[in-house]
């Protein structure tokens, strides 16, 4: 009797259309898409602050207040001299007039009105410097109050009611999680590959169980010293701020791809005197079936080919056994 030989259904693969992927593999750690350092415009004691470390704010929403009892002394102050240099002025003014009509007739010197002339400009500009002044008391009155500038989540707090601040030392920190970034490492040899725009797959320590998207957004120009990698930033949709800062994620950048394409698992190709060729199923029989090799992809894995047709049965198991002519029998796992 003849022999017949088993083949398992998972040892056989139908030639079918398939979209071919060549991917560069980067490491690296989330960080938050935007977060910014709030600090306080103006100096002074803190009276109260609305967040901790965890809260959710809105852009616009109170932060904290900077205690005001100077600001609006040094603001009347300012006022004050304002309306009076402007008293000043009323009266420089008036003076200038009557010179001017003086001088017209002869009454008065030519040297005498030029000295009104000059004392009214000056008074004009100590007005215009002393209205400046009051719109900086008023401002810093405003940024007394410290709003938030952007939506997003506290992420620290170094500031407590009744402390003295000075101008711009940074008190919280926010950040928006709704974009994250993955700040990863490539290998050097293949970052020439790597381009803005280019899609990318990551997964994330902790999240074993999902995929998440991401883009190209830029890559650096230099490699880090020692390291033999290049830093590549990766931006990621962030769906219900699933992912946080420092999260350790795998992203798998895809650098070329070609739609329905014919290949098969590289150790499928088998080689004799005539050439390449692989295993078709015909019936409950095993043929020789002659291709041409193409392409190499996955690292060399997939190999494409030309010569099957779609739909043909081809043995992809490497299995060392099997023969052209060989009498077959499919059989389940």
């Amino acid at each position: 009797a003849e022999l017949v030989k088993q083949v398992t259904v998972s040892e056989v693969t139908e030639i079918v259309p398939q979209l071919l992927q060549q991917t560069v593999k980067v490491t690296g750690s989330l960080v938050p898409g935007r977060q910014t350092q709030v600090s306080s415009q103006v100096g002074g004691r803190v009276l109260s602050v609305a967040v901790r470390p965890g809260d959710r704010v809105a852009e616009g929403d109170l932060l904290l207040h900077v205690d005001t009892e100077n600001l609006e002394i040094q603001l009347v102050q300012q006022r004050a001299n304002v309306e009076a240099t402007r008293a000043q002025l009323v009266s420089s003014r008036a003076q200038l007039e009557r010179t001017e009509e003086l001088t017209r007739g002869g009454v008065s010197s030519a040297s005498v009105l030029e000295q009104a002339r000059s004392a009214t400009l000056a008074l004009e500009a100590n007005v215009a410097a002393l209205e400046a002044q009051v719109r900086s008391a008023e401002l810093a009155l405003e940024n007394a109050t410290v709003l938030a500038p952007l939506s997003g989540i506290v992420s620290a707090r170094s500031v407590e009611p009744g402390q003295t601040v000075g101008a711009g030392v940074s008190l919280l920190t926010i950040v928006d999680l709704t974009e994250v970034e993955l700040q990863g490492a490539a290998p050097a040899g293949s970052s020439p590959l790597i381009a803005p725009g280019q899609s990318v797959t990551a997964t994330v320590n902790g999240l074993s169980d999902r995929t998440f998207p991401g883009t190209v957004a830029r890559v650096n120009p230099v490699a880090v010293a020692g390291t033999r990698t290049v830093p590549v930033y990766i931006a990621m949709d962030n769906p219900n701020n699933v992912l946080r800062g420092g999260m350790f994620a795998t992203g798998q950048i895809v650098v070329a791809e070609k739609p329905d394409a014919i290949a098969v698992p590289a150790v499928a190709v088998r080689e004799d005197a005539d050439g390449f060729y692989l295993l078709k199923v015909s019936g409950d029989e095993l043929v020789r079936q002659p291709v041409e090799m193409g392409e190499t992809w996955d690292r060399g894995r997939i190999v494409e080919v030309a010569g099957t047709a779609l739909g043909d049965i081809i043995v992809t198991a490497p299995l060392a056994q099997l023969e052209p002519g060989d009498k077959i029998e499919m059989v389940e796992d």
